[in-house]
Formats: structure tokens, sequence, C-alpha cells
């Protein structure tokens, strides 16, 4: 019986090891997201440079040594912070054209409209981006982050634009048609940011609407532009 138990016990305990490492790996990713998130909310309140690693840490709750702990300089963590807010929005928008199955006006709606989903586009977020834009231009790690993922999401844009001209004849450029398009996009999130009464998320997303309308008349009609609804 004895033997048994200690037969036993040696078998639970890589199991309690395991979930043990487990544990402290959650935690790391769960205090780290805690930090990235207090940053962003540092960003859109003071800017980018007034944003210090003390700041952060009384936003997130947690001590200043722990700020150093896992991001070391607030260099690191902003780059943290950029390389998350990539990837949600990423996420967000590939989510976004799966979802509109293989019809490429349907997708490009989708990918429209998903810009102004409230869980990306808030003026917090906005803010936030704002202040790494202004950044970009001197530092060569946020520009090579940000042109690997804008060359993604812009050549699929080129893609769709590029599709539709096919099938309705148009007689624009995909390649300048998918540029317009995009700044026409980040156009909206700067009137937003800088809080333009006539522009929220609704008439933002009607008047990206209406340039799908008069872009590419044959898949969007008007009639079918008014119909469509915010998210």
């Amino acid at each position: 019986m004895k033997a048994a138990a200690r037969d036993e016990r040696s078998l639970d305990a890589p199991k309690g090891n395991e979930q043990e490492k487990r544990g402290r790996k959650a935690s790391k990713e769960v205090r780290q997201l805690q930090l990235i998130e207090a940053t962003i909310d540092s960003l859109a309140k003071r800017g980018y440079s007034e944003t210090t690693m003390a700041d952060v840490a009384d936003g997130a709750g947690l001590s200043r040594g722990i700020v150093n702990f896992h991001f070391e300089s607030k260099e690191k963590l902003l780059i943290a912070t950029l390389q998350h807010m990539y990837d949600e929005y990423s996420t967000h928008w590939r989510n976004a054209l799966q979802k509109a199955g293989d019809d490429p006006a349907r997708q490009l709606q989708a990918l429209v409209a998903a810009d102004f989903d409230r869980s990306i586009c808030n003026k917090r977020k906005l803010a936030a981006w704002c202040a790494f834009w202004g950044e970009a231009k001197s530092r060569p790690t946020y520009q090579a982050l940000s042109s690997a993922r804008d060359a993604v999401y812009q050549n699929i844009f080129i893609d769709l634009c590029s599709t539709l001209k096919q099938s309705g004849f148009y007689a624009f450029e995909p390649q300048v048609m998918a540029l317009a398009l995009n700044a026409m996009l980040e156009g909206l999130w700067l009137r937003m940011m800088m809080g333009t009464e006539d522009t929220t998320r609704e008439t933002a997303l009607k008047a990206a609407n209406e340039f799908l309308s008069v872009a590419f008349p044959k898949h969007f009609p008007r009639t079918a532009a008014d119909e469509r609804g915010t998210t």
C-alpha cells in the first residue's frame, strides 16, 4: 500500500510542477497585459513624451520595480504596447474578413466596417495610435513594425479593388483606389480623435459606406448603403 502510495505521489509530482509552471507563465502574461493597458491609458491621457514608467506603474496599480522587471525600459514597454495594438487590430480585421465569406464586395465592406467597431475605434485607442504615429518618423523600430503590418493590410485592399474592378468594369487603378480608401479611413480616425463634432463612429461609417457607393456603384448601390448600419 505504501509503495503504491509512493508511486502515486511520484506520478502526481510532475503534474504539480507543470501546473505551477503554467501558473507562473499565465501570471507573467497577465501582468504584462496590465502594464500594456496602463501604457495605452497613459498615452491617451498624457501623450508620448509625458508618459513615464512611474505613470504606467501607478496606472496599473503595481510597483515601479515590477514594470522594470518585465520591460526594463520605457522604450521596450512602448514597443511591446505597439506590438500588442497591432496584433489586436490584425486579429480584429482578419476575423471580420473571414466572417464575410468569399464574396469580394462583402469582404471589402466588412473591412471598412471593422475599422469603426467600438472595441477598436474608441477615443482611448485612437489617441494611443496617434501618439505612436507622431513618433514613427524618427524611430526606425516603429517604422519597421508598422511597415510590415501595413503592407499586408494594404495588399488585401489592392487585391479586393482589383477583383471588383474586373467584375464591375471600373476604370480606376486598384493601387490608387486602395490608397484612397485607406487614406479616407485613417482620416476619419483622425477626425474622431480630434473630437470633431460632426464625426462619430456612426457618421464615420456612413461616410465610408458612401465612399464605397461612389467608387463601386455596381457593387454598393446607394439604397444598400443607406440600409447598412453601424457595428
